[in-house]
């Protein structure tokens, strides 16, 4: 058997991971065990995907993240949202939307947001949409 140094805070999470492992197993377990526990969770990420995230994060301390962990669960989280909802995700510059939600407020606009805009445009065209169908289909019945 080989000997290992690790840091206190790898001790720590060791620990941790071994309480949690023999609390779900009820048996005795190892640190080999918790080794092979965390790296059966693990995910590997680039070197520099890591540095952009924890640039992020130092960057946007408004926003409440402090762990690459906490980073990477919401984003995961709010990433499975949105490929199992049933919406669609629209790309609009935040120099544009922003700019968009000031017009309509500065304007006295019909609208509470940007967003709010969107969405009612969105029902008008298609509003408009389902009365020419309508007319269409209409038509042709006519015809028959």
């Amino acid at each position: 058997m080989k000997t290992l140094r690790i840091s206190d805070s790898l001790h720590r999470k060791l620990t941790a991971t071994l309480g949690t492992l023999m609390a779900q197993t009820g048996k005795m377990q190892t640190y080999q065990d918790a080794i092979e526990a965390m790296l059966a969770r693990s995910v590997i990420l680039p070197t520099e995907l890591l540095a952009d995230i924890d640039k992020f994060i130092e960057e946007s301390k408004h926003l409440g993240f402090t762990t690459r962990e906490e980073f990477l669960r919401d984003a995961t989280r709010w990433r499975m949202k949105l490929f199992m909802e049933n919406t669609e995700y629209v790309e609009i510059p935040k120099v544009k939307y922003r700019k968009l939600d000031a017009a309509l407020k500065e304007m006295d606009a019909p609208y509470l947001s940007a967003s709010d805009f969107i969405n009612k445009q969105i029902d008008e065209v298609l509003g408009k949409y389902d009365c020419r169908k309508k007319k269409k289909e209409h038509e042709q019945r006519q015809r028959k």
